[in-house]
């Protein structure tokens, strides 16, 4: 009996046993199949994804703007280095500037993957002896680009910049890191029993990495910065913007702030510098409000150009607080909203909200994207302050009519004047090349009312108070703007100069908006700070873009005497002017195409040297001028002041 339950026992022991062993077997082989599959993997072999070449930025015009160029970095995994220190050493001779005591120092401690220096630059020689000395085991290069920014601070709030894995973390370069970077490539590592690599294996690495074309004019955002960099100098101003925009596609040719930063030297520059302010922070537009304002009205056939509204001879009461002109000596009766524009009446434009009524406004300033963002693809962008009510109190309406109690962003603005500059066409500003069929546009005024908004403000230039924005033979519509600054203690302090305008009479227009932050003059206006910047930039772009005509009619001294008076570029291609024959013609200014049609017209016989406009002739002009004698001109390049 005994020996049977022993039996027994022994028996159901050894099921026992088995059940076990075949239990965890199931466990393992079924249950704990993928785990235990991926766990054996992280033991044999490691998985790295590999990037190719970031993609280049360009201008419009394929200028580079952001490149990348072959550095090295190299790393170490101390516990696999054959021959200790000395392994070390060497490389320290290799890379002087590493320098083996730094070497030892980082490595202290250490047996792991750590890495010794990263995207420095190396000759060949210093390339092979490294990757000789790494056959030792322990000791690792690999090549890796570096972004960059070969033209130093200009554009580098637009790109951004990218981190030490050559991820972007700003601007173009973060907004379109997807693309740059293209698909990665996955390597795998087969190590040993120790951990060390001993095979790689995967696809090679290939380019699918895209190159971005940007909208900017790399020529054009040159000269912006120049002239926006030398007027914040000059004013003392905290910060400056400028923006220019193509009315007819939305495409963004050129914006900025100053201060700005170069991205290769990320490091030594401020971090309140790095942003594109004129998307990323609202200010109050001022009086460069006011044409929404009156657009709203003449769109919802409130008002005309010639309705007439009584100014209350500078002093108006709203809700327990009187609503004054910005120039307070400045007394106005009656006024047309033409005129409101021209000398940027607050009182006369309040009047024309009160007619309005905020639900009618609110629904023009909403189709203008006021209070929301635009979509231009620049991180950060700020919807600015303005709460879309149902209604506001009169004090309120009033403010808002002439852009106070309103914040909006530098960008809002100018595709809000660019909808004007087109015919009415609110279109989503870009900052990358748009083709035709993707243009979207939105008809946010009629042409009338675009062509009556135009209307008023070349007067606001040629009568009113933006005189310092002309420019010699063109017809310049526009607005200035004198904002209070908003300080921490909820009051004003210092005041934002702004001026936005385009020239009518073109073939290609644009709009350029700049503004000024609390600049340190006795004079703090629109017309004397920021209107000179808009002159400057939109000559440039007008002798760029070919515009620049002289007046068929005018007299030749006078054209001469006001093409000194234009300041920025000395040009002319009049060659219409009437010739004596027996006087020497002045042909100072004049450039090659005029020339030409003075030689078809009149038969002088004309030697040319050089390119760009007349600077200098022989025989002088207004001298004699005898029949078959040979007229000796030279071309230079236009000069910019």
């Amino acid at each position: 009996m005994v020996i049977k339950h022993r039996i027994i026992f022994t028996f159901l022991s050894l099921a026992f046993f088995f059940f076990i062993v075949f239990l965890k077997a199931f466990i393992v082989q079924v249950y704990d199949r993928a785990e235990l599959i991926e766990k054996s993997k992280k033991q044999i072999f490691r998985e790295s994804k590999v990037f190719s070449h970031r993609g280049n930025i360009y201008d419009r015009n394929g200028s580079p703007l952001a490149i990348n160029v072959q550095t090295y970095s190299i790393f170490t995994i101390p516990k696999n280095v054959k021959g200790g220190n000395e392994n070390y050493r060497k490389l320290g001779r290799i890379v002087p500037e590493l320098g083996a005591a730094k070497i030892l120092s980082t490595i202290k401690n250490r047996e792991k993957y750590t890495w010794i220096a990263r995207k420095i630059s190396l000759t060949d020689k210093q390339v092979d002896a490294i990757s000789e000395l790494s056959k030792n085991g322990g000791i690792y290069i690999e090549p890796v680009p570096q972004r960059i920014y070969p033209n130093r601070e200009l554009m580098s709030q637009v790109l951004g910049f990218v981190g030490v894995d050559n991820m972007g973390l700003a601007g173009a370069e973060y907004q379109f890191d997807d693309r740059l970077r293209g698909r990665p490539s996955i390597i795998r590592y087969y190590l040993d029993a120790k951990g060390r690599p001993i095979k790689t294996e995967g696809p090679a690495v290939t380019s699918n990495a895209e190159d971005i074309y940007l909208s900017l004019d790399k020529e054009l955002q040159a000269v912006a910065e120049k002239y926006l960099k030398e007027a914040v100098l000059e004013t003392g101003s905290k910060i400056g913007g400028i923006g220019i925009i193509d009315p007819a596609n939305g495409e963004i040719l050129a914006v900025a702030n100053y201060p700005s930063f170069d991205a290769n030297t990320l490091s030594l520059s401020r971090p309140e510098n790095r942003k594109l302010s004129f998307v990323v922070d609202p200010i109050e537009p001022g009086s460069i409000f006011k044409i929404l304002t009156v657009a709203s009205a003449l769109e919802n056939k409130v008002a005309t150009p010639t309705t007439n509204y009584y100014c209350e001879q500078g002093r108006f009461l709203v809700d327990n607080h009187y609503i004054s002109e910005a120039e307070t000596t400045k007394k106005y009766e009656w006024l047309s909203v033409k005129e409101i524009i021209e000398h940027s009446s607050n009182i006369g434009t309040t009047k024309i909200a009160f007619d309005l009524t905020f639900p009618k406004l609110n629904e023009t300033l909403i189709g203008l994207n006021i209070g929301q963002k635009t979509g231009i693809g620049i991180p950060g962008e700020s919807r600015g302050i303005f709460a879309h009510k149902q209604n506001v109190s009169p004090l309120a309406l009033s403010n808002l009519s002439f852009g106070q109690g309103v914040a909006t962003t530098g960008i809002q603005i100018l595709s809000a004047y660019a909808a004007i500059a087109n015919g009415g066409n609110y279109i989503t500003p870009t900052i990358v090349k748009r083709a035709k069929e993707a243009i979207r546009t939105r008809r946010v005024f009629s042409y009338k009312t675009a062509k009556e908004l135009t209307d008023m403000l070349v007067g606001a230039v040629e009568q009113g108070t933006g005189s310092n924005a002309m420019i010699p033979y063109f017809k310049i519509a526009g607005k200035t703007g004198t904002a209070q600054r908003p300080d921490t203690a909820g009051g004003y302090s210092g005041y934002i100069p702004g001026f936005i305008g385009f020239p009518v009479n073109v073939n290609k227009k644009f709009v350029i908006y700049v503004y000024l932050d609390n600049p340190q003059t006795s004079s703090y206006y629109g017309n004397t700070l920021a209107a000179p910047v808009f002159k400057k930039v939109a000559q440039y772009i007008l002798y760029n873009n070919k515009e620049i005509k002289a007046l068929a009619t005018a007299d030749r001294k006078e054209n001469i005497r006001e093409q000194q008076n234009f300041d920025t570029i000395k040009t002319q291609q009049s060659a219409t002017r009437l010739f004596d024959k027996k006087i020497v013609p002045n042909l100072l200014g004049l450039d090659r195409a005029a020339i030409r049609r003075i030689i078809e017209r009149y038969g002088y016989k004309i030697v040319e040297r050089g390119i760009g406009v007349v600077t200098s002739q022989m025989p002088d002009p207004q001298t004699q001028y005898e029949e078959n004698s040979v007229i000796n001109i030279r071309y230079s390049p236009p000069e910019y002041e």
